[in-house]
């Protein structure tokens, strides 16, 4: 039965006492009730969420918020969930209060939903308050991120505490004088609801709304504007008004996030007759100043950041968190690590709020020490390092490093190059968009030289990851015709680009010597890639000299492991060699495999297994000015999975003609005392030099940063003996300290 609502009364508490004529009802059983008799409720996504679309299901019931429990609930009831939030469906539900535990009432439990009902309030329950369950049995829904088309939110009931902002999409819409500029930074905010774009009355918002919106349109801060050229445009254009205003706290990371604030009064040409639609002007960071659409050709420089960085990202703006302390960099341990903190990461490095807060080192694993840990941040802080965390807190592994993914301003890149002809979205012939006597025309790229730095850059630029392979013949994938002609040529990047004009080339005067046509360049992209990192410890501790005679070199000799001079050695004479071991341990997203196939490995008799790559790394020793005065190289690796770390499985191994890579997580060990594990350095005169080392370095596998693929050490030579000390791997240290070794910020061999 239905107790009579005009017979409950609201004690001093706030709770509400329900009286039928009588007995008292013996638990909060009152509510309004629909058109269809099931009562009115609310739903909210709170707790520990990572995006505005998923979180612990809320429901307020009679002006009270409380929780559902997870007992009988199913991906149906989620469906309904998500749907009277105005999304599409739901992607899952989590039991075991996933996003946290709740407070107050549980107000729905053995909740049983078809998934055709418009309300979780139609589910069969066991009714409003019957519960058996505690808050650690909450649940959680996840829904798809698209939103309902014409879905109009409506505010049910008389209470707004708690409602959060529903509409369909949300624009920043610029003057006719600001359309050509990318990006866009100024102009009124609209919202679209019920299929409609409307405008939002400026009368209760405020700079922290402002800040909010420039944050999830990729900008890092808000900037005060002068409202009367945009007031004098307002005044001519028929207005329409949402029908509430917005309160943001100023920490959101989306308009969705923030609470609906007061219902405006739709009173005509008269609503909001106080105010004017809202303007808003965000300031863009220095990666993205505004240009003219035409342009791109300021190019886009690295600039070292002073305490803050991102690494082993696919995208701008997202990457593992690493911080520099005492001229050291390390990383960022992900106890606690929420969108607040990633959020104060993302707007000091000039984007906007953080889309995701990741954690389990999902880019990655960095090297070096953990920095911080239990970071709390409030959200408004300048700089990652001003936020608390617990100095004591130690133990954590890299298997725990943070990463963020940030919003970043759409600036149309990916809508002037194209891949054409491959079997799927990720791979084809790259096609660019440029200016031809007075009109814009698709042309191919010239593939002389072209490679995986360059490969990397149109990845980036398309929105796809990293480039899985570069290619320099196309023939077998059919492009559009009429973008057969090469329309840019020597293209040389360094792999910081954002677009592929950004990269040195020829400009307009294009030479292509082999032509077009089946020579056009072409890539396959892919949103994981290794990374290879060379333990610089053990290369200091296992250095030492020893003195081999020729006759026992000759697999050496053939491999041109050993210096030029060895050439026309007499077999009884002796050689010096600098002998060390090598562990390259591969710290990203995705196995490191060599880029040729199977079929095109090499036999080698001498060491009876395949090489699988043509060059896999340099070792070589250099003067303090950088010029080369000894050399060892592996001709060719073959490359396998010697050690793992824990519950880790090894796949692959030499032996056997088995496949051959590195795992993620697993290493690949070189000792001390395997053919080619030194630099012959016989012809060596004493004094101070840099020992170096470098894997992989000519960029023929892609990885998610050729940073760590460099490692340099000092060295003394005094005729008899070498000491080997302060060995460092490339971008571990702060640009000050890396002066003392040059090259090293970069994967350069010399």
């Amino acid at each position: 039965f239905h107790p009579d609502p005009s017979v409950c009364i609201m004690l001093p508490s706030g709770s509400i006492l329900c009286l039928l004529s009588i007995f008292l009802c013996p638990w909060v059983l009152c509510y309004a009730q629909s058109d269809s008799g099931s009562p009115v409720i609310q739903i909210r996504l709170a707790g520990n969420k990572k995006k505005h679309y998923e979180g612990r299901v809320e429901v307020l019931y009679n002006g009270v918020w409380g929780t559902v429990c997870d007992d009988d609930f199913s991906i149906s009831a989620a469906h309904v969930v998500c749907r009277e939030l105005g999304f599409m469906d739901a992607e899952a539900w989590f039991p075991s209060a996933k996003y946290g535990k709740g407070e107050g009432y549980i107000w729905l439990d053995n909740v049983h939903c078809t998934g055709a009902e418009k309300s979780l309030a139609q589910c069969p329950s066991n009714g409003f308050g019957v519960s058996d369950c505690k808050h650690s049995e909450d649940v959680g829904v996840a829904c798809s991120p698209r939103r309902i088309p014409g879905f109009k939110f409506t505010q049910k009931g008389n209470s707004d505490e708690g409602a959060m902002v529903h509409v369909e999409d949300v624009r920043i819409r610029a003057t006719y004088s600001h359309r050509k500029r990318i990006p866009i930074t100024d102009g009124f905010l609209e919202v679209k609801e019920g299929g409609k774009w409307r405008q939002i009355c400026n009368e209760d918002w405020t700079g922290m709304n402002s800040r909010v919106i420039c944050g999830m349109f990729g900008f890092p801060g808000e900037k005060r504007v002068n409202l009367r050229p945009y007031k004098l445009l307002a005044d001519r254009r028929k207005k329409n008004y949402w029908g509430f205003s917005v309160n943001c706290t100023g920490n959101e990371a989306d308009l969705s996030d923030c609470k609906v604030g007061r219902e405006i009064q739709m009173k005509g040409n008269l609503t909001c007759d106080k105010g004017m639609p809202v303007v808003v002007s965000c300031v863009p960071g220095r990666t993205f100043a505004p240009s003219v659409s035409a342009g791109f050709r300021k190019a886009y420089r690295v600039e070292q950041q002073p305490l803050v960085r991102l690494r082993g990202g696919a995208m701008i703006g997202e990457g593992r968190v690493e911080v520099l302390k005492n001229g050291e960099w390390g990383t960022v341990c992900d106890d606690n690590w929420n969108v607040n903190a990633a959020t104060v990461v993302c707007r000091e490095l000039g984007f906007g709020s953080a889309k995701e807060a990741l954690t389990d080192a999902r880019l990655g694993q960095g090297i070096g020490p953990v920095h911080m840990n239990e970071v709390q941040c409030s959200g408004f802080e300048k700089s990652l390092t001003e936020c608390r965390f617990n100095r004591d807190a130690l133990g954590c592994s890299h298997e725990e490093d943070a990463a963020v993914k940030c919003h970043v301003p759409d600036m149309g890149f990916n809508n002037r190059i194209r891949l054409s002809g491959g079997r799927n979205p990720y791979e084809g012939r790259v096609e660019v968009l440029t200016h031809r006597n007075g009109s814009l025309v698709w042309g191919t790229v010239c593939s002389d030289s072209w490679g995986t730095m360059e490969a990397m850059v149109v990845c980036r630029q398309l929105g796809l990851g990293f480039a899985n392979h570069a290619f320099q013949e196309t023939h077998y994938w059919q492009g559009d015709s009429s973008a057969d002609a090469v329309v840019m040529s020597g293209v040389r990047c360094s792999g910081t680009e954002l677009t592929l004009d950004q990269c040195l080339h020829h400009g307009k005067h294009v030479s292509c010597p082999k032509g077009g046509g089946r020579f056009a360049a072409g890539v396959s992209c892919t949103q994981t890639a290794p990374d290879l990192v060379l333990n610089a410890q053990l290369v200091e501790q296992t250095t030492y000299l020893e003195d081999r005679p020729m006759y026992v070199l000759q697999c050496a000799l053939e491999e041109k492991c050993l210096s030029k001079s060895a050439d026309k050695a007499d077999p009884s004479s002796y050689r010096r060699l600098l002998r060390f071991s090598s562990q390259i341990q591969n710290n990203g997203q995705t196995d490191f495999r060599p880029r040729a196939g199977h079929q095109s490995w090499v036999w080698h008799e001498c060491h009876r297994h395949y090489h699988s790559m043509e060059v896999f790394t340099h070792y070589d020793l250099l003067s303090l000015n950088g010029t080369k005065v000894a050399e060892g190289h592996k001709a060719s690796f073959c490359l396998e999975d010697t050690y793992c770390d824990e519950g880790i499985q090894k796949r692959y191994e030499c032996a056997n003609f088995g496949a051959q890579g590195i795992s993620v997580g697993c290493s690949d060990t070189y000792r001390h005392d395997i053919d080619c594990q030194w630099i012959d350095i016989t012809d060596l005169k004493p004094g101070d030099y840099l020992f170096q080392v470098v894997i992989n370095p000519n960029y023929e596998v892609a990885e998610s940063d050729y940073t760590n693929n460099i490692m340099k050490c000092r060295s003394r030579y005094d005729g008899q003996r070498i000491w080997t000390y302060n060995c460092r791997t490339g971008g571990s240290l702060s640009s000050e300290t890396e002066d003392a070794f040059p090259g090293l910020l970069t994967n350069q061999l010399s």
